[in-house]
């Protein structure tokens, strides 16, 4: 019989309450719009992976970046948030055992009891007696209908998509320091070209003031000149607090007070890289926020098993052995024992339809889980292919602006020369060298973005994350630590 009980119980135990979990399909492109012709969509073996800035070939970039995975504020806090969930599961399996509790106490008394005596007052006086009880007791709920597996799998669930979005926070933070570091680097290459304008400008004022002396130029051409020259200083000063600003952000996403932090100036990176693409299916895997969205499907698909459970009854089984007995030097004989066994079970005949709102509550949250999930897949797509076709415009805009830079500073040098010849009005010169500082900055931004999107490029592409990167449940259960 007894056999029999626990094969009733153990048939029962492998029931689970809810829907199973099936990731929604998706209908994903062969190919990326903007990529064919221009950039290769296969892996790239010998190519950077998770430190994916290594590919813009800069040591103090490589540097500033390993920081923020372990430095930055946020970061850290993302990574305790990981570890609450994690606790959440271990505490949620922790449903699946036997309570074990231990009492005893002991009680000394004294006091009178009626009886014959010669006494006045009829009463026989009892000396102190002590007492006492020792009893064990353990109670135990068994997952007849799987509420504790579903709130194992719900809570495993939630610890992966808190592990997916630490990866993503770092990967964020990590592409915002690259940005950073590249608009700081334009800056650089910024106050280079103005410090050469700046030069230039003086010596067309020193050609002025000759031009002047020897009566071949008027005032006006010397005020021109000088104004000219001003409002390139001007402009030099204002790089020099963008460019502050940047090291100051770069400084905080490194854990630094920009107080004690600095970085020399330095060239404009010169090389664009371009992330290995793969086939699209590929980014289902590669990116963390789809990767926590798709968890997130996860959990509330067995938040729906763990409100459907609410339906079934609760059984509890229960034993308590011990001892008891007055006095307490018996307490451990054999006479002195007792003990119980008890079950009790429970079940809600009516509540008002709680149970049945809160079941559809879980459903509506899948539902929303569900459509979040395939608008982040594709935002994802759209990010991917903005990149692309960013770098590719901006590449062909580069030479475009390559041969404008060339002919504008072919420009100045001749009005320069029919100035000084006399065949020319000033005003030409400051033409040609207004449009030549306007196509060298111009650029420069060109490049300026055409690294960003780069940068954008390897963020949305995942920077070498894969799912393989979460921790497994197993792993969640054993309490085995995450590294990203």
């Amino acid at each position: 019989m007894r056999r029999l009980c626990f094969l009733w119980l153990l048939a029962l135990s492998s029931c689970m309450v809810g829907p199973g979990y099936h990731s929604p399909a998706m209908q994903l492109p062969a190919a990326y719009k903007t990529a064919p012709g221009w950039v290769k969509a296969s892996p790239d073996a010998a190519g950077p992976k998770g430190d994916w800035w290594m590919a813009f070939n800069d040591k103090l970039l490589d540097t500033l970046e390993a920081q923020v995975a372990v430095n930055n504020a946020t970061v850290k806090a993302d990574y305790y948030a990981y570890l609450q969930a994690a606790a959440l599961v271990r505490e949620a399996q922790g449903g699946f055992f036997p309570t074990v509790g231990l009492s005893g106490n002991a009680t000394r008394t004294s006091g009178s009891s009626g009886g014959s005596s010669t006494s006045s007052s009829g009463f026989i006086s009892v000396g102190p007696r002590n007492s006492g009880t020792f009893e064990g007791d353990v109670s135990w709920v068994p997952d007849i209908w799987g509420k504790i597996r579903r709130q194992v799998e719900e809570n495993s669930a939630n610890a992966q998509v808190s592990a997916a979005d630490l990866a993503n926070a770092t990967l964020s933070l990590q592409a915002a320091l690259a940005q950073d570091y590249v608009d700081l680097r334009t800056q650089d290459a910024t106050i280079a070209l103005l410090k050469q304008t700046v030069a230039a400008y003086r010596r067309s004022l020193r050609i002025t003031e000759n031009q002047l002396a020897a009566g071949t130029a008027t005032p006006a051409d010397v005020i021109t000149a000088r104004a000219q020259l001003e409002g390139a200083e001007s402009s030099l000063i204002a790089a020099g607090a963008a460019r502050a600003q940047y090291e100051h952000a770069i400084a905080v996403l490194t854990g630094q007070m920009p107080e004690d932090f600095s970085i020399p100036p330095g060239r404009q990176i010169p090389d664009v890289p371009l992330a290995p693409l793969g086939v699209p299916s590929t980014l289902l895997e590669r990116r963390p926020d789809i990767a926590a969205a798709e968890r997130t499907m996860a959990a509330q698909n067995a938040a729906i098993g763990v409100a459907v459970g609410a339906y079934y009854p609760n059984l509890t089984l229960s034993a308590l052995g011990g001892y008891s007995a007055d006095p307490i030097g018996k307490l451990f004989g054999v006479s002195s024992s007792l003990w119980s066994l008890g079950a009790a079970a429970s079940e809600t005949l009516f509540d008002g339809g709680v149970r049945s709102a809160s079941v559809m509550a879980a459903k509506d949250a899948y539902y929303q889980a569900v459509e979040n999930y395939r608008a982040t897949v594709l935002a994802a797509f759209q990010n991917v292919e903005n990149d692309l076709s960013n770098l590719q415009i901006y590449a062909a805009q580069a030479q475009v602006q390559s041969h404008a830079v060339a002919d504008a500073a072919r420009a100045v040098q001749i009005a320069l020369n029919e100035y000084q010849a006399g065949t020319q009005a000033y005003t030409a010169v400051v033409t040609a060298q207004v449009t030549l500082l306007q196509d060298q900055q111009s650029a420069l931004t060109i490049q300026q973005q055409r690294l960003l999107a780069a940068v954008g490029l390897y963020q949305d592409m995942g920077g070498g994350f894969t799912e393989a990167s979460l921790p497994s449940k197993a792993q969640l259960q054993a309490g085995l630590p995450f590294m990203q």
